[in-house]
């Protein structure tokens, strides 16, 4: 198994710190609004990496943080020295308390990360609930001479870390030369980044501190959480090509210099979304979330695979022209898949062992998910020959659809004639299953019943069919 490594710019064989065991990282939402379709394609890329991972025979722990302090509007331009506070900017705009703003988005976060069948994480991390992680290391950084504070405000010396720049290509030297980088008073050099900021007076969130009532930066956040739960060294961070600077050459940089080890093995990035060849703008009407893909009549497993479509370190032209694409693919193959359970079986008949071996060798080569597809395709194609001509398939064509689907991400959609408030029903109880109610998923699954449905729960997903 290879991947990009955005680290050393090649390919590499995987090689886990500890044998069959795998610690992830994703650089999660901050929550003050909801994700659009370009933050989605990057969570769809990390929960694909984790399903081939998983089917290789890792046991994976996947952790993605939720950001509910708030990083900064300006981060690209002052390395998160100044700006608004997104989440305290929304609880002004609509008269609420950051907490509120920030679980209201969390929640809707996780309803979409449901619909589009991303597994959940094993944690989900509050930046908020780390705060003393934050300062202690922070602590570390000023003890080593790494950090120094001034006037209450703390910022790493970038300058004391050599290796600074690995990552993103941005050293020292090009930053000396080239960089645009906004001038804090309390800072040595520009470059440097924030640690803690000092709260100016009246700002919504700040907590006690040894140097300042105020907030963390955005970067040491990261770097608390996933030490937290992962320990001071793991496997793989993954995020959009955005973060890669600053926020993760940060990352790098101050929790190598706390902790004197090696941080994470493997950095794996997916590219930006655009959407009819440009950047997404509110402004020019190119501006996508879930709820705008499912109110064109569009489904979350067709957005899935219009993603899947092209390669994680592609930059994706989302049109709807591709999106319909992507819907008549999805058609053919949940079609193919519904013959296979008519079909006659034989121990002699057709196999898909070679189809499927060719599948998760792309998969397994840096996540080929577009080839990947077109081997699907080809065993669609070859199923409705095989099919037309009345002869039969072996059992391994079925388990080799609902692996390829487990790959994928791809839940078999419920038939078109069940009615919509029996999917609704079904709907609402995948959302309590996902936040452990259990109690209301049965409620809800013995309601279905009473109305004449079953709900069968496959590896590919929930399936609602008519007792």
């Amino acid at each position: 198994m290879k991947f990009h490594n955005t680290l050393t710019k090649s390919k590499e064989l995987f090689e886990p710190i500890n044998p069959g065991k795998v610690g992830m990282y994703t650089c999660g939402p901050t929550v003050y609004d909801f994700a659009h379709i370009g933050n989605l394609r990057s969570f769809v890329f990390s929960d694909t990496l984790r399903r081939v991972l998983e089917r290789a025979g890792y046991e994976v722990r996947h952790i993605k943080n939720i950001t509910d302090v708030g990083h900064m509007t300006a981060d690209d331009v002052a390395q998160g020295d100044s700006g608004e506070d997104k989440i305290a900017k929304k609880a002004l705009s609509e008269h609420k308390t950051p907490e509120e703003i920030a679980r209201f988005y969390e929640e809707r976060f996780r309803e979409d990360e449901t619909v589009m069948n991303i597994l959940p994480a094993h944690y989900f991390p509050r930046a908020t609930a780390h705060i003393p992680h934050m300062i202690k290391t922070i602590e570390a950084l000023i003890e080593s001479g790494h950090a120094y504070e001034k006037n209450g405000n703390v910022f790493f010396d970038v300058t004391s870390f050599e290796p600074y720049g690995t990552l993103s290509g941005n050293t020292l030297e090009k930053l000396k030369v080239g960089a645009r980088l906004e001038e804090h008073p309390d800072k040595r050099n520009p470059w440097d980044f924030a640690l803690w900021l000092k709260a100016p007076a009246g700002h919504l969130m700040h907590w006690a501190s040894p140097w300042s009532e105020g907030y963390p930066g955005w970067h040491i956040e990261c770097s608390s959480m996933s030490q937290e739960y992962l320990g001071d060294s793991f496997d793989i961070h993954t995020g959009g090509e955005d973060n890669i600077f600053p926020h993760h050459e940060a990352e790098i940089a101050q929790s190598e210099c706390s902790t004197g080890k090696p941080f994470v093995r493997y950095w794996l990035h997916s590219r930006h979304i655009l959407v009819d060849g440009a950047k997404m703008s509110k402004s020019k009407g190119n501006f996508y979330r879930l709820a705008d893909v499912l109110e064109r009549g569009f489904t979350p497993m067709d957005l899935r695979l219009s993603f899947l479509a092209a390669h994680y370190r592609s930059q994706m032209n989302f049109t709807w022209e591709s999106l319909e694409q992507a819907r008549k693919n999805k058609e053919s193959i949940f079609k193919a898949y519904a013959r296979i359970g008519s079909a006659a079986i034989a121990e002699t008949g057709f196999s898909a062992a070679p189809f499927l071996e060719r599948f998760i060798a792309a998969c397994e080569d840096d996540l080929n998910t577009p080839l990947g597809l077109a081997i699907l395709q080809e065993l669609v194609r070859e199923v409705n020959t095989r099919l037309d001509a009345g002869e039969s398939l072996r059992a391994d064509v079925r388990s080799g659809f609902e692996t390829i689907f487990s790959v994928f991400g791809l839940a078999v959609e419920a038939s078109a004639s069940v009615p919509t408030d029996i999917l609704a029903l079904a709907e609402a109880r995948e959302v309590a299953r996902s936040a452990k109610d259990f109690t209301e998923a049965d409620r809800l699954r013995d309601e279905v019943s009473t109305r004449g449905y079953t709900i069968e729960d496959t590896p590919t997903g929930a399936r609602v069919a008519h007792c």
